[in-house]
């Protein structure tokens, strides 16, 4: 059996979620997110709680077991706290500005590089250099934190470029001649 997968999913107060067949609805104080999940992995809602349950004992149904419980407890997080992800710019005129909900970054090339909003994801920017970026849908803000940090990312000589707050970067000698 899954361990993930058993254990049930507290539904906070002000937290609605629905089921439609395979589709989860999970509405909260922060927005409202839905997901089409495997017909072979069945979500019910039982006394405050979301239960997934498995079809059968196959690999492929073990595996989808615990990967929908977290996504659907991950939605349940998302609508009622939340996600951010944190990056650094690390560089001489290295910085980043907000243009509308857009992100501009100057990262040492000779243009700036813009990053468009995704609906439901929006920017920070705090002492030119450190960008936030906030949303409901883990995913998404994962994949747009990604996508900020491609743009330059950190080389190991002198540690310029994008990263995340929390992430060391492992340093390399340079020549010594």
């Amino acid at each position: 059996m899954s361990r993930i997968g058993k254990l049930p999913i507290e539904i906070p107060e002000k937290v609605d979620v629905k089921i439609d067949g395979n589709k989860v609805t999970v509405k909260g104080p922060k927005g409202e997110l839905t997901k089409e999940f495997n017909p072979r992995i069945s979500v019910t809602v039982q006394d405050g709680q979301v239960v997934v349950e498995r079809s059968s004992d196959d690999r492929n149904d073990r595996s989808l077991h615990g990967l929908t419980r977290s996504l659907i407890n991950g939605m349940i997080e998302g609508v009622t706290k939340g996600f951010e992800k944190k990056l650094e710019m690390v560089g001489v005129g290295y910085s980043a500005k907000l243009k509308g909900k857009d992100l501009e970054l100057e990262a040492g090339y000779s243009h700036p590089v813009t990053i468009k909003a995704v609906d439901g994801i929006e920017f920070e920017v705090e002492k030119n250099t450190q960008i936030t970026v906030k949303g409901i849908d883990k995913q998404q803000v994962g994949e747009l934190a990604a996508k900020i940090r491609s743009v330059r990312k950190p080389e190991p000589y002198k540690g310029k470029g994008i990263k995340y707050v929390d992430e060391h970067i492992r340093r390399k000698v340079g020549k010594t001649g």
